[in-house]
């Protein structure tokens, strides 16, 4: 079998990998197939060759596994939000706690038993707290409409989620199970709005037209909710007509903003922003710390599995009543704020001027005074100046982003002497590659998966390490 590009096969799923995609095995080669379930039996063609493996699109299930299920989103197969929705939940979670164990034994060269069985979620839909929508001149066809043999016209309004790896493309949603069920509601009631009154999506490449994003936001402890709409253009008279139709149309909103973002960079962050009703932000609770979230504010996206995520760190911790905790990557100071009623001192580092503007504001918000925060650059800020103006600490949290700590972060943390280290990841390949540095000081004493976004293949860890002792 040559398997070149192009090269039709047929292929038993095994496994699940990287990005969620089905594993199997030909020539003596990896096969990447995304859509797949372990067991599945496909008819596939091969879209990318490299050296050591190769990636599959799916042509034909001959014969479907016996754990895949009919996904309740139409979109499931198009959609980039979700990826295993074809998956039963019980048996994400395993593949996820699998995937941590392999990175922890593969990468970081460790025993995997030293993971622990995988917090789940409660509710593995609508769990969302923030859905960010975008509309669009160019909408994405679905594999029917692609087949026909007949021109199938792609321009036209459009209103949902880009299309995976397309900046310019929009799927235009019918449906969406991530956020509270009002949340599409609304998108849908924006939608009809805007064709109605001939209101026209921006065009990415002509740099015009007027409906950019629509943010949705929901309190999980409480009953706000906010709709921020993004607009390239400000028309007052037209979003203030569009506020009251959706406060008719749903009174439960609690507040409308608009941002406006005049600028070609595609954020849904406007230069300047209105508030069209109520206080412009929302209230929502994180243990018990009261945070004021507003449009452009970072907020856990699952506040309940958060909560979660925040108690493991918060055991792993094991802070004492004398301990100075560290926060490096503090964000928004939610996991600072949660530690600080165990610490005698806690100090957050993080590099976003608006992240530690909200920090500062939202221990003000709680009465907490024993928490500092500090801007700056980890690579740059973390270093001997740094911590000879500040007491010892005992204890050091790290959350970095994505793509792990930088090698000089890592190095740093290897040269103290600190007692207790907790890594909180988004990412457990980037995790396993920096904890396969710092076990040469540090011992390894357990990794806790968390997930937080069921039907993806994200997953959370926290590991616990402790100074070994010379």
């Amino acid at each position: 079998m040559a398997l070149k590009k192009g090269s039709e096969v047929e292929l038993t799923v095994e496994s699940t990998a990287f990005k969620g995609k089905g594993v199997a095995k030909a020539d003596g080669l990896a096969v990447f197939i995304p859509g797949t379930a372990p067991g599945d039996k496909i008819r596939a063609m091969i879209t990318k060759k490299k050296k050591k493996f190769r990636e599959a699109k799916i042509l034909e299930i001959l014969e479907p596994s016996s754990i895949r299920i009919k996904p309740r989103c139409s979109h499931a197969n198009t959609c980039g939000g979700c990826t295993w929705q074809h998956i039963p939940y019980a048996e994400q979670i395993k593949f996820k706690e699998q995937h941590v164990r392999d990175h922890i034994e593969r990468i970081a060269d460790l025993d995997p038993d030293i993971v622990q069985t995988i917090i789940g979620c409660d509710e593995d839909f609508y769990y969302r707290n923030k859905m960010e929508y975008s509309f669009g001149t160019r909408r994405w066809l679905t594999t029917e409409e692609i087949s026909q043999e007949e021109f199938v016209d792609d321009s036209g309004f459009s209103a949902g989620l880009h299309a995976p790896g397309r900046f310019d493309k929009i799927l235009n949603l019918n449906e969406c199970h991530l956020q509270d069920p009002k949340s599409f509601e609304i998108l849908d009631f924006v939608r009809s709005f805007c064709l109605e009154n001939d209101i026209p999506a921006f065009d990415t490449f002509k740099k015009e037209g007027f409906m950019r994003h629509l943010m949705i936001r929901n309190s999980h402890h409480t009953d706000d909710f906010m709709v921020n709409l993004v607009t390239y253009q400000d028309d007052q008279p037209l979003m203030k007509k569009l506020a009251s139709a959706l406060l008719e149309k749903f009174p439960g909103i609690t507040t409308i903003v608009n941002n406006v973002n005049d600028q070609t960079n595609p954020t849904a962050i406007g230069r300047y922003e209105h508030v069209l009703h109520g206080p412009g932000f929302i209230v929502d609770n994180i243990g018990e710390y009261t945070f004021k979230i507003h449009p452009n504010a970072f907020f856990q996206t699952n506040t309940a599995q958060a909560e979660k995520l925040y108690d493991v760190a918060l055991e792993f911790a094991d802070l004492q009543p004398d301990d100075v905790l560290f926060d490096l990557y503090c964000g928004v100071g939610t996991l600072s704020l949660y530690m600080s009623k165990l610490a005698n001192k806690v100090v957050g580092i993080e590099l976003v001027d608006v992240a530690i503007k909200n920090a500062k504001f939202n221990a003000g918000e709680n009465n907490v005074e024993n928490v500092d925060f500090v801007l700056g650059d980890m690579k740059d800020t973390f270093n001997e100046d740094f911590l000879n103006n500040q007491p010892e600490p005992d204890v050091i949290i790290t959350d970095p982003p994505r793509s792990g700590m930088h090698p000089d972060v890592v190095k740093k943390l290897a040269e103290l002497n600190v007692p207790t280290l907790v890594y909180v990841s988004c990412n457990p390949s980037t995790m396993a590659r920096d904890l396969k540095e710092l076990k040469e000081v540090y011992k390894v004493e357990k990794v806790q998966p968390v997930d937080m976004f069921p039907q993806t293949y994200h997953i959370e860890a926290v590991a616990k390490l402790t100074r070994i002792e010379n």
